[in-house]
């Protein structure tokens, strides 16, 4: 039986190779050993149609992809992934965990197709009908230090991962820009960290933000 009385929304961003989905996994095995009902969820993704667009629009082989069929493609995704399954699951008091969401849009279409943070943001709203996370954890990764991490061994960049580094670079500096605007909000922790030192500070900050939800002794502490 889950200990919190209202649900908690997290998304982890950052750039491709910075361990979102690593450090996700992390917080909600720990936060599910506690006792609370806990989703990760992905975007694109998270919902039938969501995987379907998620292949589509990071899939190589689909063909020319222009920067605003690929802006709506993700709005499209997100839609149905707030409203089918974010907005229930934060209903019925469960931690969602989502590695990327609407600031990923604002940084890779806004800023790294050059279409505009303000009407991506815009369009975005519209999509999720303004619903934001409560937390925002952002893995500060250098550019050639994550193509180094998600080319290890044999792995393969999708169409967005295999843009040049200057893209990733401008990626890297949205998120950057969209932390220090709204830093009540946002963890900006550098990704070359060590990994049970970040799962530490990234659990610290859901502490203080669980403890608004429900009394503090109700709270277990540790790290995973």
């Amino acid at each position: 039986m889950s200990i919190q009385s209202a649900g908690l929304f997290i998304a982890f961003e950052g750039g491709d190779g910075a361990g979102k989905s690593t450090q996700a996994a992390r917080l909600s095995e720990t936060l599910e050993s506690r006792g609370l009902n806990v989703l990760r969820t992905r975007e694109p993704g998270g919902t039938p149609i969501g995987e379907k667009l998620r292949s589509l629009v990071l899939d190589h082989g689909h063909g020319t992809i222009d920067a605003r069929t690929e802006a709506l493609m993700f709005a499209a995704a997100r839609a149905a992934h707030t409203h089918q399954v974010i907005r229930p699951a934060l209903k019925n008091g469960t931690v969602v965990i989502t590695d990327r969401y609407i600031d990923s849009s604002v940084a890779y279409q806004g800023i790294g197709r050059g279409l505009g943070a303000e009407g991506v943001s815009t369009l975005n709203h519209w999509a999720t009908e303004g619903l934001h996370p409560d937390l925002t954890v952002l893995l500060d990764v250098d550019p050639a230090h994550g193509r180094q991490r998600r080319t290890a061994g044999d792995a393969s960049e999708d169409r967005l991962e295999s843009e040049p580094d200057a893209f990733h670079s401008a990626i890297r500096h949205a998120f950057l820009d969209l932390a220090e605007a709204n830093p009540s909000r946002y963890l900006v922790l550098a990704a070359d960290d060590d990994m049970g030192t970040l799962a530490a500070q990234i659990l610290a900050r859901v502490d203080s933000l669980l403890s608004e939800l429900a009394p503090r002794e109700h709270v277990p502490g540790g790290c995973p």
